[in-house]
């Protein structure tokens, strides 16, 4: 069973550990060697304890019965101007053996009930280009809204941002995107 719930300091250990385990598994080929080689869970620890003793409301953790805890997002107000967006989802990372089981959307969701709670209508997330798992935003009804050059450890790295313009509808939704008509008007493509 799935359960998401609001992060503790006490969780930094468990959202690092992720955060290295999915960056080496999804980012290879993506991200210079040196980069993932570089990440270790000590360090990521002290920076997610320090983000936690600030905004420690603005981070989710998802947790399956008898493996723990298998994911985490964290979000906020935009970081950089995109359209209009007010709100932004920072992080979202799920192991690998449990992607593919709702953990992703679930936490998704829950973040953008956090931006809806704290005055955020709309959403954005930046996703590396060259990243397979950017299609996941895709199917939760984000729309591809910017792209830059961000800034990994150090690499400039292709990325595009994907918007929700109406999260309360989103959330209402569960995130699943709308198909478009036919041009006949018909039904779904």
């Amino acid at each position: 069973m799935l359960f998401v719930r609001p992060a503790s300091r006490a969780d930094a250990g468990d959202i690092a550990r992720i955060d290295v385990e999915t960056w080496r598994t999804a980012y290879p080929g993506i991200l210079p060697d040196k980069v993932l080689l570089g990440l270790t869970p000590s360090r990521l620890t002290a920076e997610w304890e320090a983000q936690l003793v600030h905004r420690p409301q603005d981070v989710r953790i998802a947790e399956w019965t008898g493996a723990g805890i298998v994911g985490f997002g964290s979000c906020g107000a935009a970081r950089t101007a995109v359209a209009e967006l007010t709100g932004e989802v920072n992080t979202l990372y799920v192991t690998p053996d449990h992607q593919g089981r709702g953990v992703g959307r679930a936490l998704l969701l829950a973040l953008f009930r956090r931006l809806v709670a704290t005055g955020h209508g709309s959403a954005v997330v930046w996703v590396l280009r060259a990243n397979p798992g950017r299609f996941f935003y895709e199917r939760m009804g984000g729309k591809v809204a910017a792209y830059r050059r961000i800034a990994v450890r150090g690499e400039p790295i292709p990325a595009l941002a994907y918007a929700w313009r109406d999260l309360a509808e989103t959330v209402r939704s569960g995130g699943r995107a709308l198909r478009p008509l036919a041009d006949d008007g018909s039904g779904p493509l």
